[in-house]
């Protein structure tokens, strides 16, 4: 949500909020290190997909 790239679900608002999305990235970076080796393969494939396609994302808003 922070990212602008989606509507916020209460209001609709798309919010660009670059420190919030990033510290959300940080969060979940933190929870794919404290999960590790107690996910099955399917989750822990899942968690670092998004995890990269977020922080692309996230990198592609930083240079605009």
């Amino acid at each position: 949500m922070h990212l602008g790239l989606a509507p916020h679900p209460d209001d609709g608002r798309v919010e660009r909020n670059l420190p919030l999305a990033k510290q959300d990235i940080d969060l979940l970076g933190l929870l794919e290190e404290k999960t590790r080796g107690n996910l099955t393969g399917d989750e822990e494939r899942l968690l670092s997909q998004v995890l990269f396609d977020v922080r692309m994302r996230y990198v592609e808003r930083v240079k605009k």
